[in-house]
């Protein structure tokens, strides 16, 4: 049976909105991950916390492998990620949720694959859909039921953090055709398409983006504004969790098909999922 995870991102951390949890850690070749697992409806759910459950580990340093890795070896199929995101669409306003279907990679010191040499085939990923279309459709159909606003569609640029953006990089991007900005999609999202996993991220617009928004931003603004919608967040991914099939096969769990799949692509590491 197929396992759906859960990747919370900043104001994300707690995994009680499941049954029957457990604390968990696993060991990876690139470091040992924690997580909780648990059930929704009779699925079986994973929770890892992005940021660890304290908030304690910045987007740069981040062991973004290690997490794919094993969620991989758990048997996830499909993730749903949350994210904490600044707007440059005026039309997604702060409280807003949004499902991005392309990515801009800004990051400049993060490991982004698993397929590093010592072994392993050479391989080249497609990106023309990083975002699950089927995972976006389910997660739109449940904000409907629910009341919520959410637009399905935007460019989600990635930057290196740990601070904000400057005015003249907001600037830039929004010519670039960014609609929102975050810290930690890349390459989680890449890694998660190596790994033939299902991957679609629920963003939630905190603030406009430097430069647009008439006041500097701060760390606890975003905060306090994912606190005002985590009821909100919680309905919409557990909504979103009753909807889903794991088990559904689709596109992107063959996605290095001509490689032999991602655990043939890997070599001798790959004995290890």
């Amino acid at each position: 049976m197929g396992v759906i995870a859960v990747i919370g991102g900043t104001g994300v951390y707690d995994p009680s909105m499941f049954e029957n949890i457990e604390a968990k850690t696993m060991s990876t070749p690139y470091g040992d991950i924690a997580y909780t697992q648990g059930s929704y409806k009779g699925k079986q759910v994973v929770f890892l916390a992005r940021h660890g459950m304290k908030h304690s580990i910045p987007p740069h340093l981040i062991n973004y492998r290690a997490n794919i890795w094993g969620l991989k070896k758990l048997g996830v199929t499909m993730i749903i990620s949350t994210t904490a995101v600044g707007s440059l669409n005026q039309d997604f306003g702060p409280g807003h949720f949004v499902l991005v279907d392309q990515f801009l990679d800004f990051t400049k010191s993060r490991v982004s694959t698993f397929f590093d040499g010592h072994g392993k085939k050479v391989v080249h990923l497609g990106v023309g859909n990083p975002y699950s279309p089927a995972l976006r459709t389910v997660i739109e159909e449940a904000a409907k039921k629910l009341d919520i606003t959410l637009h399905n569609g935007g460019t989600y640029v990635c930057t290196e953090g740990p601070r904000f953006e400057t005015p003249a990089e907001i600037k830039m991007f929004k010519m670039l055709g960014a609609d929102t900005v975050g810290m930690t999609n890349v390459p989680e999202v890449v890694l998660a398409g190596e790994a033939e996993i299902a991957y679609a991220t629920i963003s939630m617009v905190t603030n406009y983006a430097a430069g647009i928004s008439p006041t500097e931003l701060t760390h606890q603004e975003v905060l306090d504004i994912m606190a005002e919608m985590s009821n909100n967040f919680k309905a919409l991914i557990l909504e979103t969790i009753e909807r889903l099939d794991p088990d559904q096969d689709l596109p992107c769990h063959h996605r290095l098909a001509e490689y032999g799949g991602f655990k043939a692509a890997l070599g001798k590491e790959g004995d290890l999922l």
